[in-house]
């Protein structure tokens, strides 16, 4: 369960989080519609623990951030065009990004770089890599922890419509093992058939569309 009440940020004289409470559930997929500049960004990084709200709380499972917790103890984050080490190749991005929580074992890394559609045992560097393919790399490390809580900005950025498709049934099935995901877009389309409940960011603002 993720909790946030009243929760304003602003940065310099703009206010770029207005008043935000919302309850986020465990198991529900949650999509974030707005356009580019609304404060989706900004709210995936205030839930992240990488932005200190001005006013107000997010708790997370019974925890306040930046008092009882820094930063979410499970979480995956794809936000703002993230880039891994471009000299690797992606089982040793992920190899090394293990080696933080010692989780992941290198049979579970190896699967997930296949779940999401590339070839763990290939040695290209992530420098030569598609956009498409980088993509693909991010949502990798969003999941290969099995995090609690998925917060994805763009997922499907530059990932093709048969790659689209793939990611829907792997965030499906982090849905069903039970984590909580919240989707940030300016493209409602593109998830929409995915969400349990879908929210709209407006200058900061943040409207409940439906709750399904």
């Amino acid at each position: 369960m993720i909790e946030m009440v009243n929760v304003t940020k602003k940065i310099k004289k703009a206010t770029v989080l207005n008043n935000v409470s919302y309850n986020f559930e465990r198991g529900k997929i949650y999509g974030l519609f707005g356009r580019n500049g609304s404060g989706k960004t900004m709210l995936l990084r205030t839930l992240a623990g990488l932005l200190v709200p001005t006013n107000g709380t997010v708790t997370i499972n019974g925890e306040q951030l930046h008092k009882e917790i820094s930063f979410p103890k499970s979480v995956g984050i794809i936000i703002e065009n993230m880039q891994l080490l471009p000299q690797y190749d992606a089982t040793t991005n992920l190899n090394i990004l293990s080696k933080v929580k010692k989780i992941a074992s290198p049979k579970e890394i190896a699967e997930t770089i296949e779940r999401v559609g590339l070839d763990p045992t290939s040695n290209l560097k992530v420098k030569k890599f598609s956009l498409g393919m980088k993509q693909r790399l991010n949502i990798a490390q969003a999941i290969f922890e099995k995090p609690d809580i998925l917060l994805l900005d763009e997922p499907t950025n530059a990932i093709d419509e048969k790659g689209v498709e793939l990611v829907h049934k792997i965030l499906l099935e982090e849905k069903a093992r039970g984590a909580t995901i919240i989707i940030a877009s300016h493209h409602k389309e593109d998830s929409i058939s995915l969400c349990d409940c879908t929210l709209k960011m407006n200058k900061g603002v943040l409207e409940a569309l439906n709750n399904e």
